[in-house]
């Protein structure tokens, strides 16, 4: 597969690097990202320049959808949050008639029916730049500081990853000051949890204190 590899590499020598031009998330949890859009502009340019394209062969998905009713001054509502997981395959083609089939993965989260749309951009863009080694912003930004270097914060709160620490980390409020912080350090998909929205309302009960939504 002499030409496929010739054009890969060609691609892999034009795009070299791609700038994270995008903010995800909001407040103290945001970061910057390198978006769907220049990934495509920018990676499918170069390999439409040298004969190669990309084709979708099989997408296996696996959707879970969590229902909660949630309870306000203004009535009862029904929550719902769809998390899709997908593993993909396509085929990466030269005008050579040389293939070579390649794998990837993604994951989404959405209230609504966006969740798998998420997941397989995700998996897309990731296959691409991983495919065709793209640095995405600094190019040195994974090395530019040692980790021994950087100073332990005094004390920190870890995002949980599971509802189980969540609600952990709820119950280990001892003080208002403590229950805000642990509210404010989960993500809206955690503090959607019924679980978690359980021993939010117990906590809530037991200090007299309305959370922000």
């Amino acid at each position: 597969m002499i030409n496929l590899a010739k054009a890969v590499l060609a691609v892999m020598g034009e795009v070299e690097n791609i700038e994270k031009g995008m903010t995800v998330g909001s407040g103290n949890n945001t970061y910057k990202g390198v978006s769907d859009k220049d990934v495509k502009l920018k990676i499918g340019r170069a390999m439409q320049k040298h004969g190669l394209c990309l084709l979708p062969i099989s997408v296996d998905e696996t959707t879970q959808i969590d229902r909660w009713e949630e309870t306000n001054q203004f009535g009862t509502k029904q929550k719902q949050s769809v998390f899709t997981k997908v593993s993909t395959k396509y085929l990466l083609l030269h005008v050579s008639g040389e293939s070579q089939e390649l794998a990837g993965y993604g994951q989404g989260v959405d209230p609504q029916d966006k969740a798998a749309g998420k997941a397989t951009t995700y998996a897309l863009k990731y296959t691409l730049l991983y495919t065709f080694l793209v640095p995405t912003g600094d190019i040195d930004d994974a090395d530019k500081h040692h980790s021994d270097s950087i100073p332990m914060p005094a004390k920190a709160v870890l995002l949980p990853v599971s509802d189980v620490e969540a609600v952990a980390l709820i119950n280990a409020a001892s003080t208002i000051a403590d229950l805000q912080t642990a509210w404010s350090a989960l993500s809206k998909s955690e503090q959607n949890l019924p679980t978690v929205l359980a021993a939010k309302e117990a906590l809530k009960n037991k200090f007299k204190i309305e959370l922000p939504k």
